[in-house]
């Protein structure tokens, strides 16, 4: 008999952005006061409309279990969002409802990988996107995104890791972890290359609703039928209307994938919280949608804005302006080199232990997204710890000194 644990899991990489937020959590619980900038998440209440559907859902007695593919009145109402906001026809079959957004990119991955499949992750990307790759027995190919290209990988950055094992390419946009967006242009080019060398996008929209500056976000599946058919379409409830808890997902996409999904999804997980899947129709469905949405987003842009500035006013730290979702890049690699103490500021990694043990200011490494000399920092937050975390940050700059 063998006690040994699944080698599959026993590889995976815990994820570095709950970790980080979890050590956070822990220092305040021991009191101290520990400004965090880790969590995707936003910091608004679910608006009130959709939190009042919830209690008619329960008063109505949604308590039993729904479809695995979830009701098809939540199906329905993503054809109808799908077609009005991306211009994309697709019918309740061509959907399934998952537990939460990740849910929906693994299974998509286990319904189209086999041992071996290359999929292509541009970079800076998503911590959980390799390791998905990995459990579905593929192999992740990283395409380095340019600082200078605002981290925006084109055809031709990607065409030459595309080979026969080239099953897809996750493109997320608006981007995790730097808020990046691809244009119309260079969607057609990376469209065009897919269909010609015969690999599906998995494109992950989930910040859709969270851009600013004027930028347009554009849906690849909604740029020819062609593409259309190689497309698998991710998206949630959980940024735009600020219902991470409620665990809500969704993935259309060619019908053959969205079976696959179905069957994947019936025996290892069943249909999503009914009470949770009521009040996404209200969410997708009332007139008040909109407005909610944008007073979200108007305040993130704010911040976004003020964040930025700062972080660019301290000596050694850049931060490019990013046009969408919640995170800023801060390029911290202009320290590199920098005591702490007695210890060398040598990578992102470095920095930002360094930053939550002097500072108790936590932000997320680069590595975490293949991207070294960079941390994550989420301003999904007020716009006081804002300032409180900055304000830490460039005392914490200040204190370092140059190596001897």
């Amino acid at each position: 008999m063998s006690l040994e644990l699944s080698r599959v899991c026993s590889a995976i990489s815990p994820s570095p952005t709950l970790a980080i937020d979890a050590k956070a959590k822990e220092m305040r619980a021991e009191g101290r006061d520990v400004v965090s900038f880790c969590a995707g998440e936003p910091d608004f209440v679910t608006p009130a409309y959709i939190r009042d559907a919830a209690h008619e859902g329960l008063n109505m007695g949604l308590t039993k279990y729904t479809p695995a593919a979830g009701t098809m009145e939540l199906r329905r109402a993503i054809c109808d969002k799908l077609l009005r906001d991306n211009g994309l026809s697709y019918s309740p079959a061509q959907v399934i409802v998952s537990n939460g957004a990740k849910f929906s990119i693994f299974a998509a991955l286990q319904a189209i990988c086999n041992p071996g499949d290359e999929v292509i992750i541009p970079t800076p990307c998503w911590v959980s996107y390799p390791e998905m790759v990995r459990i579905a027995e593929g192999v992740p190919v990283f395409v380095k995104g340019l600082p200078e290209k605002n981290f925006v990988t084109e055809a031709q950055d990607i065409a030459p890791y595309v080979t026969e094992k080239t099953k897809a390419l996750i493109l997320n946009s608006p981007n995790n972890p730097n808020g990046c967006i691809w244009n119309r242009e260079q969607l057609e080019g990376i469209a065009r290359l897919a269909v010609e060398r015969g690999f599906y996008v998995i494109s992950d929209e989930i910040y859709e609703k969270l851009i600013y500056d004027g930028e347009e976000h554009v849906s690849i599946a909604s740029l020819g039928e062609d593409i259309f058919a190689q497309t698998i379409v991710i998206n949630g409830m959980s940024k735009a209307y600020a219902m991470t808890g409620w665990r809500i997902g969704y993935t259309a996409g060619p019908l053959a994938v969205i079976k696959a999904m179905n069957s994947l999804q019936s025996q290892v997980a069943s249909g999503s919280n009914a009470v949770a899947q009521y009040a996404s129709v209200r969410a997708l469905t009332a007139p008040q949608g909109p407005e909610e949405i944008e007073k979200m987003r108007r305040a993130y842009d704010e911040r976004r804005k003020h964040i930025v500035a700062r972080l660019n006013a301290i000596p050694g730290i850049r931060c490019m302006m990013p046009k969408g979702a919640f995170y800023a890049m801060m390029d911290v690699s202009g320290l590199f080199g920098m005591m702490s103490g007695d210890v060398e500021i040598a990578d992102s990694m470095t920095f930002a232990s360094q930053l939550l043990e002097h500072a108790d200011v936590a932000v997320v490494p680069g590595n975490a997204f293949c991207t070294e000399g960079f941390c994550r920092m989420s301003y999904a937050t007020s716009m006081e710890n804002i300032d409180r975390g900055v304000d830490r940050i460039e005392r914490f700059v200040a204190s370092l000194t140059k190596k001897v």
